[in-house]
């Protein structure tokens, strides 16, 4: 709101020379080591970075877009993994974007290029963005959009997902992170409408998150296509955190009853309780 103080800084990780927490308002969103572009810290960006590995035929340019850029995590891991791809990150906060491109560029002297001058960055609203690029232009669409520690609700929709879908190829992949805890209403109503614009829909999240018994995080991924439902669960189950893989007749239950979320009575996402962020404070600091 006008007249509010707000933070955007930069936490170091003394374990890890080159590494970076982002930070909004004391809430971290993003994990950046500049040094390695494959190490993923945070659990769910491990399952996103496992639906982009999986999008394509290993190792090949794909093009993808990132409807909230942060620290552009996830690209530098597309850029590194797959050479050539083109990328667009779509950032609303012009501060993050800016503390980004001073404090961790793309391209550093002294480090070998990743094709990261493929990746593009625009200051925007995630949804505004969407609905303006080219129909079937991309390969995947990765939903992770927070402001602070919670999603804005017009990016939660039926409508969203299907702008989303508009965006994609024929053989694309959608992804988005959901933050949610007990009851999980929010998240299933999500799940629920991208299940309505999908043909094929699995979910990502550890036990504890599915269960209830904990804020988590929970990644929904939609396609026209046949999802590799087998090795994201053996890859999942293979993390340091290990999590599930929902589909079929378990993904039935967990929708069961929820309502598309849409336009009309869209909310933002939960906020998460302070102790989920616990874990996420690195013991070095840089100002942003």
């Amino acid at each position: 709101m006008e007249g509010e103080e707000r933070s955007v800084e930069l936490l170091a990780d003394l374990d890890r020379p080159g590494a970076w927490m982002l930070l909004v308002d004391g809430t971290p969103q993003s994990y950046v080591d500049l040094d390695d572009a494959g190490h993923l810290e945070f659990e769910y960006m491990r399952r996103l970075g496992h639906v982009a590995d999986l999008t394509g035929p290993a190792g090949q340019p794909l093009r993808v877009l990132h409807l909230g850029g942060g620290g552009l995590t996830l690209a530098r891991y597309v850029a590194a993994t797959r050479p050539g791809s083109s990328q667009l990150a779509v950032e609303s906060d012009a501060e993050v974007a800016d503390l980004v491109r001073r404090r961790l560029p793309l391209d550093q002297p002294g480090r070998s290029r990743t094709r990261a001058g493929r990746i593009r960055v625009r200051v925007a609203d995630a949804r505004a963005a969407l609905e303006t690029v080219a129909a079937s232009s991309f390969d995947l669409v990765v939903a992770d959009v927070f402001a602070g520690a919670q999603t804005p609700a017009h990016l939660t929709s039926v409508e969203f997902v299907t702008a989303a879908r508009r965006a994609l190829r024929p053989t694309g992949v959608f992804a988005a992170n959901i933050g949610d805890g007990p009851p999980l209403e929010h998240a299933r109503g999500r799940v629920a409408a991208v299940r309505s614009v999908f043909s094929q829909l699995l979910v990502i999240a550890e036990s504890a998150v599915l269960r209830g018994r904990r804020f988590g995080n929970l990644v929904v991924v939609g396609a026209d296509r046949e999802l590799p439902a087998a090795e994201l669960t053996r890859l999942a189950a293979a993390d340091p955190f290990p999590a599930r893989v929902l589909d079929g007749e378990e993904l039935d239950r967990f929708v069961a009853g929820s309502r598309p979320i849409t336009d009309a009575r869209a909310a933002p996402s939960p906020v998460p309780p302070p102790e989920v962020f616990a874990d996420r404070r690195l013991p070095g600091r840089a100002d942003g």
